[in-house]
């Protein structure tokens, strides 16, 4: 059987850390930051860790073991 490919897209948007936890940017971003206050704005900032839930079918998406 031919080797499983990574998923484009997902290898863009997460990074696994050491520990194995899935590491991802947070979401509300990219526009209509005026209403937001600076420390929300700040908040989403700092890496977003993805749930548990979500973790064995991202992990699928870029390759990693379990």
């Amino acid at each position: 059987m031919p080797k499983m490919k990574t998923h484009s897209g997902a290898k863009k948007r997460f990074k696994v850390t050491g520990g194995g936890k899935i590491r991802a940017r947070h979401a509300f971003t990219s526009h209509i930051l005026e209403k937001k206050s600076p420390k929300h704005k700040r908040a989403l900032g700092r890496p977003a860790m993805i749930s548990e839930n979500d973790t064995p079918r991202v992990k699928r998406m870029l390759g990693v073991g379990k």
